[in-house]
């Protein structure tokens, strides 16, 4: 068994993130999954949510998703359209972006043919504000 767990991040636009850690933490499809070295391997989708990874006992947190996670014994490999860490996201951009969100939905029956674009938006603007909560929460410590 392998002594690392290799983590690497990728997007269309960069390779978000490349190097060992102690741990990685995906939201799948099916629910949030931990990896730890010498985990069996699989494949799963990934929704978008949150991702954190922990290296030298510091947890480092993304907003990323949708797209795909391969998990061998020693390394997981996230390709996803997104990757986001905390200090990429503006936090007035996204308190917009979510009261926007918020009041479309408002307005519309869960019927409406563009609920789901709105929702999603909601939900991705959630998950970017909870990145950026993580973020303070660990600066204060």
């Amino acid at each position: 068994m392998a002594e690392e767990l290799t983590l690497e991040i990728v997007t269309p636009e960069k390779l978000a993130f490349s190097g060992t850690v102690s741990e990685v933490t995906v939201t799948g499809t099916e629910g949030e999954f931990g990896v730890l070295i010498g985990h069996m391997p699989f494949l799963s989708a990934v929704a978008f949510g949150e991702l954190n990874y922990t290296k030298e006992g510091k947890k480092v947190y993304f907003a990323a998703g949708p797209g795909y996670a391969e998990v061998t014994e020693s390394k997981v490999t996230i390709i996803v359209e997104t990757a986001e860490t905390a200090d990429a996201i503006n936090e007035d951009e996204v308190k917009k972006q979510k009261e926007e969100a918020e009041a479309q939905l408002s307005k519309l029956g869960k019927d409406d043919e563009t609920y789901d674009k709105f929702a999603n938006a909601l939900r991705k603007a959630e998950v970017r504000m909870k990145v950026l909560e993580k973020k303070k929460g660990t600066e204060k410590h």
